[in-house]
């Protein structure tokens, strides 16, 4: 297994990508922290506040932000990797003619980089949710099975597009596009009630919308997920990662004659 295999090199390149982004700055590491945290006080201000949204069965402002920031916790590790993808082979070229070097491994940094930012706002969104309901989710536990087709998803259009990002330079542009309108296509800053009937039945296929309803189930309604549904995603989440991975495999052979 690519992960298990080269674990220290990828623990390495993870470490040292995350410090390596706010290296000279002031606040240093940091950063790691209050970037998410920034994030979230934006998207709550501005949905919140501005926009007035509310979810069903708490019509809270405080009750709108939880349900906004379980919804934000699996985008921005899924956002983070794929909307860097296309360039990481780019980025890493000196590392494309070492012979020797697993370049299979560059689309996983990023995947466990994008976990990291992930887990930093779990541990913000625990302390809200601690201090507005004075309770902790028990469910919690469940965030680890839903974790697996999280991260098969991410890695499988990592590849993917890392190693299509070599033959199209533009991709990164396009990437960024198709990000910000995946994002708004997602029930994230809304509710799914406020989708029409017709929209729901195209927007199932988004591979988005059953993550977002997991990590509600578990951190905001405290019960386990849609366990038939995660199956099903997880299947589905898991031959796409296997695709993409021979998918890179056959592409890397022209890597060294094209950067």
């Amino acid at each position: 297994m690519v992960v298990w295999e080269h674990r220290r090199l990828i623990r390495s390149m993870v470490r040292r990508d995350i410090l390596s982004r706010y290296q000279g700055s002031f606040a240093g590491a940091l950063w790691t922290f209050i970037n998410p945290l920034l994030l979230m006080l934006t998207y709550a201000f501005v949905f919140g506040v501005v926009m007035q949204s509310r979810f069903p069965g708490d019509s809270s402002k405080s009750g709108f932000v939880l349900y906004l920031l379980a919804g934000l916790l699996p985008w921005w590790a899924f956002s983070e990797a794929v909307g860097r993808s296309p360039h990481v082979i780019l980025e890493h070229r000196n590392f494309v003619k070492k012979l020797r070097f697993p370049l299979e491994t560059l689309p996983v940094n990023l995947v466990l980089a994008g976990l990291v930012t992930e887990a930093i706002g779990l541990g913000v969104f625990l302390i809200g949710i601690g201090v507005i309901r004075h309770t902790l989710p028990t469910q919690i536990g469940w965030l680890a099975a839903i974790l697996v087709p999280q991260v098969a998803l991410t890695a499988g259009l990592c590849w993917f597009l890392s190693a299509l990002g070599v033959y199209m330079r533009d991709l990164s542009q396009i990437m960024g596009f198709v990000l910000n309108l995946w994002f708004y296509l997602t029930p994230i800053c809304y509710p799914e009630s406020q989708l029409p009937a017709n929209a729901l039945g195209v927007l199932r296929w988004n591979p988005m919308l059953p993550l977002v309803r997991a990590y509600r189930d578990v951190l905001l309604e405290n019960r386990a997920p849609d366990m038939i549904g995660l199956g099903i995603w997880f299947i589905g989440a898991v031959v796409l990662a296997i695709l993409a991975f021979v998918w890179f495999q056959r592409l890397r052979r022209r890597f060294a004659d094209i950067v």
